[in-house]
């Protein structure tokens, strides 16, 4: 049995000593920004990704290494367990594996091949597989039982324990984990996953029609496919197996490909003997009977596991684009939300978020109050020296930054107006947070709150809101939420702690993502300083109930003062490293303060000078990069789409404009793009670039502004086709439109209603028929 650690270390190419050392910080409770951040000498320089990867491996192998305990126990106490045996599980690398060895021996109840070994058929089946000369009839005529006192073991005639014979044997073939492993892989290989119709059930799942008769190689299928089947056999419209391109075409005399398998791992030929046509029968029933389905079940469970682990990638590679958006900073904003007949929610919120004022104006229809509506929002800017003005995406919101536009003009006003994503706000503004943040406020109030903050810091204000509901997935509600949930949650903890967090501003659930922080403390801290006062130095934390020294070592370093009493708890350098910086003063004569900022003194530094037995190089030369620049924020400069003047609806796009837009989300078949008319278009992944693109997100991620050309409108059914290659002709696809895929229009579709987006009765989604069309066009 390979140690967990070397098994790890192999894995990812590093030595087992550094896996060991992560290990250890792992299971003393250290969290994984906190490794990768400050214990490089200890794990020598392991990165978040490769600490998060061995976090999830840790996960799986200690499960199997339990399993493998449980099984070996069980097994032992059964009597049962040998030397060989014992060596095959212990080797086993695969929770698979290990199920495939343990099936034999797992309690189960009393089957028909039980019954025909308490029966004393066991020999029988025995003398017919090791020598198929015999005569199964006359042989079977040895092992009658008629008057035995248990009528369950009576055995009457030579056909009834033939029968008995057969099912000794089934069971035997089909426990055999050599045969299972094999056959697993080869219909993994070779197999199709199919789907069909369920009789009556057309009109009920017409957005399945894609799936109707649909068959495509397992090991092919993606995961956005795969979810789209099992969602219409949970709806009980499809049906889904697993099965062979052959099958159909297999002559009778060769029998399916699996048979032969089995059939060859017992060498079980038809050599013309006795004993081979029965032999071959029993082949044929442990196939059909026992096998297939258990192994549909397997790989079709396999797939699942596999498509999910797709999407929660896809999930959290989105989730990060988003949180990590560039923050527009700490500027007075005003956040509407726009709407038509309940007009638009006005709430103005100070540079640190905190709400100012708060009211609702009615510039679209069918008020249509523009000029009173104008004049209460330039007010608005002008009493509160507004810099920014958030438009919420959702309904109204080309009027409304139309109408924002004109009242900037008219009153000559210096606010930038911005749309900004909303998504999830109305999951923010309904939240127990929000109603203890805002209890006297009405939901819509909270939801411009909440634009607005949006704007300012993107990752501050989204922390609020549970991951999955920010709707930048795929199917992410048919997932394991368990694990839905755990892979976003590390994707949160790793962009705060990447980012930090202002002690003195940040909300607590923003502080209950920091490393080493619980949401119990993170609500201490708050509480504290609401009584307190400002945090004047990161010591003061030690004072706040319930954060001991432990949480404090994990918490600290991803904790800023930015006005504090030291000039070192604005930035990222770690209070346990202070005497480095200490040291790098001292050495030099110069005062700390005068260090901090002076690039070019500090890139003469070699870190080697400044080492000891505790803090390493990778460390020190951390340290003189955070002396550099203190608290940098990783994010990027802020810039919005520039988008165009008249095109504010889908009836309002030409075919061939070229548009600037927003990346709402990225997924494997393509990017949806926000060009500001109420529905994201779609850009097929053989859309996106001149070059073949693997991976849509080798080209965009989600919050990148792109330049889009208009490749095909579809009015009534709200279906927009984009294109990044801006030298693309619509006219080239035209042809190929009509006879395009559908199968991605179900994913736009579903995607934009996600977003908010209304669709037409009928709609078919975004802009699928493009893709099969954009594909035969690069070929």
């Amino acid at each position: 049995m390979l140690d967990i650690n070397v098994r790890i270390a192999e894995e990812l190419n590093v030595r087992p000593q550094q896996v060991a050392s992560a290990v250890s910080l792992l299971d003393e409770g250290a969290t994984v920004p906190f490794i990768a951040r400050y214990r490089k000498e200890v794990t020598g320089a392991l990165d978040d990704t490769q600490l998060r990867t061995l976090e999830e491996r840790l996960r799986y192998l200690r499960e199997l290494q339990e399993r493998r305990g449980s099984i070996l126990k069980s097994i032992d106490e059964q009597g049962k367990l040998t030397p060989e045996l014992t060596r095959q599980i212990n080797d086993a690398e695969t929770k698979n594996r290990l199920e495939d060895l343990y099936l034999p021996f797992k309690p189960k109840r009393r089957s028909k091949g039980q019954i025909a070994i308490e029966a004393g058929l066991e020999p029988l089946a025995d003398a017919l597989i090791n020598d198929p000369g015999l005569d199964p009839a006359a042989e079977a005529l040895q092992y009658l039982t008629p008057e035995h006192k248990d009528a369950s073991l009576q055995v009457k005639d030579s056909k009834a324990a033939l029968d008995g014979a057969k099912f000794i044997l089934m069971e035997r073939f089909a426990e055999d984990a050599e045969l299972l492993g094999r056959l697993r892989d080869f219909l993994k290989r070779d197999g199709q996953v199919r789907s069909k119709l369920l009789d009556g059930k057309e009109e009920e799942g017409a957005k399945f029609r894609d799936y109707f008769n649909y068959a495509e190689d397992w090991s092919q299928v993606p995961s956005h496919r795969a979810l789209a089947i099992f969602r219409g056999r949970n709806a009980g419209i499809l049906a889904v197996s697993i099965g062979l391109p052959e099958e159909s075409g297999v002559p009778a005399t060769t029998g399916h490909p699996c048979e032969v398998m089995v059939a060859k791992h017992f060498d079980i030929r038809d050599q013309g003997r006795p004993a081979d046509s029965w032999l071959g029968e029993v082949v044929r029933w442990t196939w059909r009977i026992k096998l297939s389905t258990a192994l549909e079940t397997d790989l079709l469970g396999a797939l699942r596991e596999k498509a999910e682990e797709e999407a929660i990638r896809v999930f959290s590679r989105n989730l990060k684009d988003l949180l990590l958006a560039a923050p527009a900073g700490q500027k007075s904003t005003i956040g509407l939300d726009p709407g038509l007949r309940t007009g638009v929610k006005v709430a103005v919120v100070d540079a640190t978020g905190k709400l100012l004022d708060h009211t609702a104006i009615f510039p679209n229809p069918p008020q249509n109050r523009l000029q009173e509506s104008a004049a209460v929002l330039a007010a608005l800017c002008s009493k509160y020296r507004v810099g920014l003005i958030a438009i919420g995406n959702g309904t109204a919101s080309r009027e409304t930054d139309k109408f924002v536009g004109e009242t900037i003009k008219q009153y000559k006003l210096s606010a930038q107006k911005v749309l900004v994503n909303e998504a999830g706000a109305s999951v923010y503004s309904a939240s127990a947070f929000a109603a203890r943040e805002f209890p006297d406020l009405d939901v819509t109030i909270r939801g411009a709150i909440s634009i607005a903050r949006r704007l300012q810091d993107p990752l501050a204000e989204l922390v609020k809101i549970e991951p999955k509901s920010i709707g930048v997935g795929q199917y992410q509600h048919d997932v394991s939420q368990m694990q839905l949930a755990r892979s976003l949650d590390a994707v949160v903890e790793d962009c705060v702690n990447g980012v930090g967090a202002e002690l003195n501003s940040a909300s607590a659930p923003l502080l209950a993502r920091v490393s080493g922080l619980t949401a119990t403390i993170a609500g201490n801290i708050v509480s504290y300083r609401d009584q307190h006062g400002a945090f004047k130095n990161r010591q003061q934390l030690l004072n706040v109930s319930r954060l001991g020294p432990k949480a404090f070592e994990q918490a600290a370093g991803f904790l800023r003062i930015g006005n504090g009493e030291n000039p070192l708890d604005r930035s990222g350098v770690h209070p346990e490293a202070y005497q480095v910086v200490k040291r790098i003063a001292e050495r030099n004569n110069r005062e700390i303060n005068a260090l901090i900022g002076d690039a070019a003194f500090l890139r003469r530094l070699k870190p080697a000078d400044y080492t000891d037995e505790k803090f390493g190089v990778p460390t020190v030369t951390d340290i003189i990069a955070e002396l550099e620049k203190p608290g940098r924020d990783p994010r990027p400069e802020f810039r919005t789409a520039r988008l165009e003047e008249g095109v504010e609806g889908i009836g309002d796009l030409r075919i061939g404009m070229v548009l600037e837009g927003t990346v709402t989300n990225v997924t494997n078949f393509g990017a949806f793009v926000d060009i500001g008319v109420h529905q994201d278009g779609l850009a097929h992944i053989s859309a996106l670039s001149e070059k073949f693109v693997k991976d849509p997100r080798e080209v965009v991620k989600a919050g990148d502004i792109v330049k889009v050309k208009v490749m095909d409108v579809d009015v009534a059914r709200k279906r927009i086709g984009l294109s990044m290659r801006l030298s693309d002709e619509p006219g080239e696809q035209s042809g190929a439109i009509q006879r395009g895929d559908q199968r991605e229009n179900r994913q736009a579709q579903r995607y934009n209603r996600q977003r908010g987006h209304r669709q037409q009765p009928g709609s078919q989604g975004s802009m699928g028929d493009l893709l099969k069309a954009a594909m035969k066009n690069r070929k």
